[in-house]
């Protein structure tokens, strides 16, 4: 911590701000360009300042109570004589009273744009630095960005593109850009600031006034001091080992089974038995007896031999009498289902507490409590309350919302999407978000970390560990609360304080992870990370069976952020061996009805080829057996000169032509690294998102619809320039 002179006086004399002239003095020590101004303590002296600096000028009231000057009164602008100051001195005499200590004498300053930077201490992030429009408009129209201190030059220019304005910054109706230098040092500096002076709870400077030149000049600031809000307390982090093993259990206990269908004491073991577990399981209940023709024992003590894993359903009031059992027991590990804890208030909040404090002395390590529970289909072991079973593979899913998850889960099934790991991490009295991130970024066989996030624990350490995570393999997050109304149903489901999500977003921005929108995207997102090759840049070419279809994924890519380049003369003359002379000749480019399965591939690696290409999107070329599918039916109901097994076989070759086609793109994606997707034509309930392909990394992809397509190629490009920016700064090597 720095000791700044200019603090430690204001603090001994227990003010909670400096002035603004003792403000402007503590930012140009971090090179944060102010106005030229003299602070003066008579009347007199602030005309001889007024003179000095010559008309016209700003005069102020200064004193450690006048916070807020505009709002009484304290600030003229605009005079141009001697007689002005003295009219205005008068003035701010009588508007202050006896808080007026001085005043403050400035040049009148030019200058049309006018924006805000300021600091402020959020209690899951700490120091969080913001810039957006300043002036009248700063609460009105609230364009304004933010990022976690402490944070590079390289952070700050992103914040300069990000706000909405940012045409402002560039030449405006006459005026020079603005000085992006001297902007991003005050950015960085205030993240210096924030580092140093841990007496600083707050910094605003507004305006920050670009001049007719493009000087940047902060003309007011203020710096309030006080006592930081306290950082979350440290959840005991978990070793990424201790957590694996909650997904290989070799033996588990069930305490609180039932027979009645539709209990979790039923719905867990059996969906656990049906699903192919491959180990002993035991059934445990104080009543003894026989459940689903296994015996039942009557305390988990009883269990001849070694037991893994305990997972616990009994009452939330009955559970802090079975864990010294599972302890004797010499289990270590529990999946407590049991609800009624900090979901439910502050009496259900020490509940927890005392469990958590109870586990730690018998050297238990529970998940949840209030989970929905876990699976991992490499092991063929599925805990969960829904009986859905996703297959193996890539993808691991942690869920705030035990029934959100399992519903993707569902999802992930019907589109083909493989799963390596899920957990309902419910109220995370001892295991966090980012103890489940720490293990899946050491786990080889997890390419994709999906999370739904309700609330965050722990900022700071969220972003670290998101980040150090993200540069080894893409994290994707869907964040619920995102409105007022959605922050207070996320605090009552899980008991925990949601984060301001202007902050968390920015935060996200900074980690490098990939923000979805809607639930589908988090599978969406997930099988594209799985299954291609990252984009190096964001041009798109595009391959189309109709033009509409291309016109509408053109919109949808520019609108996202992606360009559609220009075919060059080299592409056309390519491409003009393949298609009719009556082609389009422009990206996107129009098949023109053509059929023959050949032609696709061909003018796709023509795309792929091009060096102006960075990725390829497809529409129609495939879904076509769903169409082939529909016509036959409407074929054999009304021409009974149709043979029904000659048109299945037509569609068993269409069939054959789509899995060629996947094979293709996936060999095409190995050549060029590049990543081909597409959208189908028609969809039906054999349609699959991911399509297999036996022996490579990389696997055929297709969604239902072209926003979705954009989406997730939008998504890709963003956390690929991340990744670049990452290398850039020499933070780490990606292996993503």
């Amino acid at each position: 911590m720095k000791v700044i002179a200019g603090i430690q006086k204001a603090l001994q004399e227990g003010r909670s701000a400096l002035t603004e002239s003792e403000s402007k003095t503590l930012l140009r020590q971090y090179g944060i360009p102010t106005v030229e101004e003299a602070a003066c303590t008579t009347p007199e002296e602030a005309l001889l300042e007024a003179r000095r600096l010559g008309y016209p000028v700003v005069l102020k009231g200064l004193g450690a109570r006048l916070t807020h000057k505009t709002e009484r009164g304290l600030v003229k602008l605009h005079l141009t004589s001697d007689e002005e100051v003295r009219h205005a001195v008068h003035e701010i005499e009588k508007a202050a009273g006896s808080d007026l200590e001085g005043y403050l004498v400035q040049p009148m300053l030019s200058g049309r744009r006018e924006f805000v930077a300021g600091l402020f201490c959020d209690p899951l992030f700490g120091p969080v630095v913001m810039f957006g429009l300043g002036g009248v408009f700063t609460e009105v129209l609230r364009d304004v960005v933010f990022r976690v201190a402490p944070f590079d030059e390289a952070e700050a220019a992103l914040m300069l593109d990000e706000v909405r304005s940012s045409a402002l910054l560039g030449p405006f109706r006459g005026e020079q850009p603005a000085w992006r230098e001297a902007i991003i040092q005050t950015l960085t500096g205030l993240s210096q600031l924030a580092e140093d002076c841990l007496d600083v709870t707050e910094v605003d400077i507004n305006p920050l006034l670009i001049g007719p030149d493009g000087r940047v000049t902060a003309v007011d600031a203020l710096i309030v001091l006080g006592k930081r809000p306290a950082p979350p307390a440290a959840a005991e982090p978990v070793d990424p080992q201790d957590l694996a093993g909650f997904f290989y259990p070799k033996s588990i206990a069930f305490i609180g089974a039932s027979g009645t269908i539709g209990k979790w004491g039923h719905m867990l073991f059996t969906n656990v038995a049906a699903g192919g577990y491959e180990h002993d399981f035991y059934l445990v209940n104080s009543k003894g007896g026989v459940i689903a023709g296994r015996p039942v024992f009557k305390s988990v003590t009883d269990i001849p031999g070694p037991v893994d894993l305990a997972v616990v359903t009994v009452p939330a009031a009955g559970v802090s009498a079975v864990l010294p059992e599972i302890a004797a027991k010499g289990i270590r590990r529990v999946v407590l289902i049991s609800s009624g804890f900090s979901e439910t208030g502050e009496k259900g909040r020490q509940l927890e507490r005392d469990l958590v404090a109870q586990a730690r002395k018998l050297g238990l390590l529970i998940l949840g409590p209030n989970t929905m529970g876990l699976c991992n289909p490499h092991h063929h072991f599925y805990c969960m309350g829904m009986h859905v079973r996703p297959g193996a593979g890539e993808m691991s899913l942690v869920a705030q919302s035990g029934n959100l998850g399992t519903q993707l889960l569902a999802f992930a099934k019907s589109q083909g999407i493989g799963i390596r790991a899920f957990c309902g991490s419910g109220n995370e009295g001892m295991i966090t978000i980012e103890d489940f991130l720490d293990a899946f970024e050491k786990d080889d066989m997890t390419r994709t970390v999906v999370l739904y996030l309700e609330s965050i624990k722990n900022g700071r350490r969220f972003v670290e560990t998101a980040r150090r995570v993200g540069r080894r393999k893409p994290v994707v997050v869907l964040k619920g609360g995102r409105t007022d109304a959605g922050n207070r149903a996320a605090a009552s489901h899980t008991g925990a304080l949601a984060s301001n999500i202007a902050v968390f977003q920015a935060s996200c921005r900074q980690a490098g992870i990939v923000p979805a929108d809607h639930p589908t995207d988090l599978l969406d997102l997930s099988a594209a990370f799985s299954a291609l090759p990252l984009p190096k840049g964001s041009r798109i070419g595009i391959a189309t069976l109709g033009g509409g279809w291309g016109v509408v994924a053109t919109d949808l890519c520019v609108e996202n952020g992606l360009v559609i380049p220009n075919l060059t003369d080299e592409i056309i003359a390519g491409i003009d061996k393949i298609l009719p002379p009556y082609w389009s000749r422009t990206n996107p480019i129009d098949l023109v009805a053509e059929f023959d399965p050949l032609i696709p591939q061909k003018i796709i690696e023509e795309l792929l080829k091009w060096e102006d290409c960075d990725a390829v999107l497809h529409l129609g070329m495939l879904g076509r057996v769903s169409f082939f599918r529909s016509v036959a039916d409407s074929a054999i109901l009304t021409d009974p000169n149709y043979s029904e097994e000659g048109l299945k076989g037509s569609i068993a070759l269409a069939r054959q032509s789509e899995a060629d086609f996947s094979r293709f793109a996936v060999r095409m994606m190995e050549t060029y690294q590049k990543p081909v997707l597409g959208v189908a034509l028609l969809n039906d309930e054999d349609s699959r998102s991911i399509v297999e392909v036996e022996g490579s990394p990389y696997k055929g992809v297709a969604f239902q619809t072209p926003e979705r397509a954009v989406r997730v190629l939008a998504k890709m490009c963003t956390y690929s320039r991340w990744l670049s920016r990452e290398k850039q700064r020499g933070t780490g090597r990606s292996e993503a």
